[in-house]
């Protein structure tokens, strides 16, 4: 039986919506309409990349076959940085009634590439690929399969080919919706459930829509929208680095803007709980200003460095030092005026200064795979608590 997408048994979750192309269906992480206030063809490229969707469906069989057109992206850098050759495809985790099974490694004959000097993208399709999975012998019972698709790979969805498929049992975890930067797209992690959001939902028992976009959490007014109209009971915001990175603005702007965002979400979601993360540990960042750039002067591997200098700070540059104590005054002042289901949660929890000592980030910018579950695990612990509803008050029996 082959079954093409779209099709009500294959629960596609943790996209927006489903691009149709002549090469399958493609997640985009963002609605539609944002598509016309994208900055930079980064974004595209990013929204398109399917960190935390994933194909759900219901089957007897032992066996499956996805068919998917999937292309590696190719990141040509500002000169004087080295362009490096692009990176094998992502692998696709595959997931049996909740428990990891196995890995598909895609041969990836599609090329993404991205130009950030000329600020262009351009794709060259490659062909679709035959997935085939062994699953362990069953009894005849259905059981749930969840595909979760490569993070940092564009993945056309064409069919699902089985004896048997049929819809998987209705989602009841608390959905969480989170929006971050590369670190929370899942940058370095060694596979799509290996990203610190992905391991938080698992850890946690939570429905992750991840809204983490590699160079890009700025506080964008339609990154807000789409927060704010999205179906949620629990929101999350991890922001600092990606500012920092670009040197978007500096101090007299972050606050507002910080302030603007949740104000946007919050008219959708007046009393979610809402977790805000100030920035992780960063070697690179911790006292010095962006921009930040990929370091030409080293030519064995990927290093990133800070371009701004310590005495900026006098002029309004930002360090995540100062981001943390902006972020965590933010979440403050809202609590103070009535939104007590904000939260605050120090980046330096989920990963501090001992952290990089232990698990130092190669590229001094994105943590490592076993940093990346750290992360996760630590993050499951917070989120955990403030997905559970408020306990009620005991009842009392009045005697007369």
């Amino acid at each position: 039986m082959r079954i093409p997408f779209p099709d009500a048994r294959l629960d596609v979750r943790g996209a927006a919506w489903l691009e149709p192309t002549d090469a399958g269906l493609l997640p985009q992480r963002l609605p539609a309409w944002t598509r016309a206030q994208y900055p930079d063809p980064l974004y595209a490229v990013n929204v398109a990349h399917p960190s935390g969707v994933r194909v759900r469906f219901r089957t007897t069989s032992d066996a499956f076959v996805l068919h998917a057109c999937v292309s590696r992206t190719l990141v040509r850098p500002v000169p004087p940085a080295v362009e490096t050759p692009p990176r094998p495809p992502g692998p696709i985790d595959v997931v049996l009634d909740g428990e990891l099974h196995c890995a598909i490694e895609p041969i990836g004959t599609g090329l993404v590439t991205l130009d950030l000097a000329a600020v262009t993208q351009h794709e060259d399709l490659g062909a679709p690929e035959a997935l085939a999975v062994d699953l362990p012998p069953g009894d005849g019972r259905a059981r749930t399969v969840e595909l979760w698709l490569p993070y940092r790979d564009r993945v056309r969805l064409v069919a699902l080919e089985a004896d048997d498929v049929a819809a998987p049992p209705a989602v009841d975890q608390p959905r969480w919706v989170h929006h971050g930067s590369s670190i929370s797209h899942g940058a370095e992690a060694a596979s799509p459930t290996g990203t610190w959001p992905a391991v938080a939902a698992r850890t946690a028992g939570l429905d992750l829509v991840n809204l983490g976009l590699s160079g890009a959490a700025m506080l964008d007014p339609f990154v807000a929208r789409t927060m704010r109209d999205a179906p949620a009971d629990l929101l999350s915001l991890k922001i600092g680095i990606n500012v920092l990175n670009a040197n978007a603005y500096g101090r007299r702007m972050f606050a507002p803007l910080l302030h603007g965002f949740l104000d946007t979400v919050r008219e959708g979601h007046p009393d979610t709980p809402f977790l805000v993360i100030s920035p992780l540990f960063c070697p690179i960042a911790e006292d010095t200003p962006g921009p930040t750039v990929i370091d030409p002067t080293v030519t064995d591997h990927v290093e990133f460095v800070s371009l701004g200098k310590p005495e900026q700070v006098a002029e309004g540059r930002l360090t995540l030092r100062d981001m943390r104590v902006l972020v965590a005054d933010v979440v403050a002042a809202r609590r103070a005026a009535g939104d007590t289901a904000l939260h605050h949660l120090d980046g330096l929890a989920l990963y501090g200064e001992q952290d990089g000592v232990e698990l130092p980030m190669a590229d001094l910018l994105h943590p490592d795979p076993p940093a990346q579950r750290r992360i996760g695990e630590r993050a499951a612990e917070h989120l955990s608590r403030l997905a559970q509803p408020p306990a009620q008050p005991a009842q009392t029996t009045q005697t007369r």
